[in-house]
């Protein structure tokens, strides 16, 4: 049985990632990187506040609006840069497309406008005092920097996780043609790890599906192998 000419990943009309699905993952990854980035940011600039000291800044700042101004700044970003770099179906097509997309969106735009904002409500509130708010606006720049820097690394994992992906798929697809099942599983699980870590994509998930489905007919046929052009044909089918 060659891999190669009968599993061919089949063109249908079915969606394995929605828009929406996309944009989730966008928001809950980018914001966690964000909130990471300037926690690093604002100790950078507080360097003589101890722990419990930083923890009441950020809760200050949380409390004047940061996490909602991050997540609107976020949506703001992948919306606009869409409609920037031409993406007219709503959905990216690679990892590439999509840090382009933030970057073209303004994401460090929107974070520095956020930090404007949120700096002023709790400035004039009392939940920072002047000093410190004159602090962190006069440190904004090394803020934006660690969120710049931060958010390019995560997409450049994104990347190298892709190309993971495609190596543990091609090594599962190995040890498929030399019926070597423990290979297989081996691989099938850093499949199925890498891809919870990935943006979902409509082309990465199609031949991951098709892996999938393959994999467990061979597990559920008791790790036979000779499967019949009508199981081949199904597990493109289910994709």
């Amino acid at each position: 049985m060659e891999l190669n000419n009968n599993m061919n990943v089949n063109n249908n009309s079915n969606e394995l990632v929605t828009e929406k699905e996309q944009n989730g993952f966008l928001e809950s990854t980018l914001g966690k990187v964000i909130n990471s980035a300037l926690d690093v940011g604002i100790r950078m600039i507080l360097p003589d506040f101890v722990e419990d000291g930083v923890v009441e800044v950020k809760d200050a700042l949380l409390k004047g609006g940061l996490k909602e101004g991050i997540d609107t700044a976020i949506d703001g970003a992948i919306n606009l840069g869409k409609s920037v770099i031409g993406i007219f179906t709503g959905k990216f097509e690679d990892v590439s497309q999509a840090r382009d997309a933030i970057k073209s969106g303004g994401i460090i735009d929107g974070i520095s406008n956020v930090l404007d904002t949120v700096i002023d409500k709790t400035n004039s509130s009392g939940l920072l005092n002047d000093n410190i708010a004159n602090l962190i606006s006069n440190g904004k720049n090394a803020i934006l920097d660690s969120v710049s820097s931060k958010i390019e690394n995560e997409f450049m994992q994104q990347i190298d996780g892709t190309d993971k992906l495609a190596k543990y798929e091609g090594n599962w697809k190995e040890y498929f043609e030399n019926k070597d099942f423990e290979g297989m599983q081996r691989e099938y699980e850093k499949i199925q790890e890498k891809l919870k870590e990935l943006l979902p994509i409509e082309n990465t998930l199609k031949e991951a599906r098709v892996i999938e489905n393959l994999h467990n007919l061979i597990k559920n046929n008791g790790q036979n192998f000779n499967l019949s052009q009508e199981q081949l044909e199904l597990a493109n089918l289910l994709t």
